[in-house]
């Protein structure tokens, strides 16, 4: 073989070689609990991050590669969770992950991707905390595009007793991490109003009475209830109020609109108010669009998303990672981070159209401008009036 021959060869190959590469796939990692009792919010972010792969899959994906999803259970166990990012991280190689629903699981966990440098999209848990763990840090991988805490707490007290006039104030929220800094973020936002709870009450996962919790509320006179926990214990309360006989308002964070709480609670959940960034009506072509393909793909009982929150917040993380990657030119992790701390071009989404969402100093693309008041009526969540 003369030496011009061996050239071509040889070019040939490197050129097979550069295009396998080129066409390697984008893995991103999806970490939620897709089993118990958290499965609604997971299972729902889940779908929604895969219909946005698809979407882009099928234009031709980014940067000419096809987007591959590593799916993993967390189960909502913050060791669970631990073990998942090791293994994304070190074994799957992904360049990103989207999800964590519970807040224990994302402070458990996100510090591995910290350590690596990779970028992480909160698209579901809310604890104010998440984003600021690392933020003192010269770099910060850590995103969110759900509603923090601060911001629902201050709604649902805004709620209660700017709007309504409320006094007296009861609180129950669950034992877990979620429960416990919500709980936190509500009586602080009580006390800038000048007001303190008439009694703090906490309940653990899985318990399925509520009466002695909400006695003590109704002894104390509590014009309302506001809660921080999820569906199935949500339930439990608003199916012991009306065991009780005590009619007063259930105001609480966004899980209220769980469909297992909706289920659960059937007529005693009517009235139920919490803060939204979704709702499932088609008032945009876009979320006409993401409503119809999402049904028409899982087929949900009553044409309901089990949590249309947490489906439209998994879609559109994927589509901010997207644009991220495709204003770095890379998936590389600090390009990726630096991307999305500067976004050029506005990315529309089902939540909200997201025009520069981050800055260096603020990893929290969800505000008050985007947030709205969602109430239960008939076995849905409609536009709080």
């Amino acid at each position: 073989m003369n030496f011009k021959l061996k050239a071509i060869v040889a070019g040939v190959a490197l050129g097979f070689s550069m295009s396998a590469m080129a066409a390697e796939p984008i893995k991103i990692g999806v970490a939620g609990p897709f089993t118990g009792g958290s499965a609604p919010m997971g299972v729902s972010m889940r779908d929604g991050v895969k219909l946005a792969a698809a979407e882009i899959n099928a234009k031709g994906g980014v940067l000419g590669r096809q987007i591959q999803l590593i799916e993993r259970d967390d189960e909502a166990k913050p060791e669970r969770g631990v073990q998942i990012a090791q293994e994304l991280i070190n074994k799957e190689k992904v360049v990103a992950t989207v999800g964590y629903i519970n807040t224990g699981v994302a402070l458990a966990s996100q510090r591995f991707y910290q350590e690596a440098k990779i970028p992480v999209m909160n698209n579901v848990a809310t604890g104010s905390i998440i984003t600021q763990q690392f933020a003192k840090e010269p770099e910060n991988y850590i995103f969110r595009n759900s509603a923090n805490d601060q911001i629902q707490s201050s709604m649902i007290v805004e709620e209660a007793v700017g709007r309504r006039k409320f006094t007296k104030v009861a609180i129950l929220a669950d034992s877990t991490n979620y429960g416990q800094l919500g709980r936190e973020d509500v009586e602080k936002a009580l006390k800038l109003k000048g007001i303190t709870a008439v009694t703090v009450e906490k309940y653990n996962i899985k318990d399925v009475d509520m009466t002695a919790q909400l006695l003590k509320a109704k002894q104390a006179g509590a014009q309302v209830v506001l809660t921080y926990g999820i569906g199935p214990e949500l339930a439990q309360i608003a199916n012991g109020m009306e065991k009780l006989g005590w009619k007063v308002p259930l105001i609480g964070s966004w899980t209220l609109a769980m469909g297992n709480f909706i289920d659960n609670a059937g007529k005693n959940g009517d009235g139920t108010r919490m803060p939204q960034t979704f709702i499932q009506d088609s008032s945009t072509p876009k979320r006409k669009a993401f409503i119809e393909s999402y049904i028409k793909t899982y087929k949900p009982t009553g044409d309901r998303m089990p949590s249309g929150v947490s489906a439209a917040q998994g879609y559109d993380s994927v589509y901010l990672l997207a644009a991220a990657m495709k204003q770095a030119g890379s998936t590389d992790g600090p390009k990726v981070k630096a991307a999305l701390e500067n976004l050029s071009e506005k990315v529309e989404g089902v939540v909200t159209t997201y025009s520069k969402p981050y800055t260096k100093d603020d990893h929290e693309a969800i505000n008050l401008n985007n947030t709205v008041f969602g109430e239960v009526k008939g076995g849905r969540v409609i536009l709080a009036k």
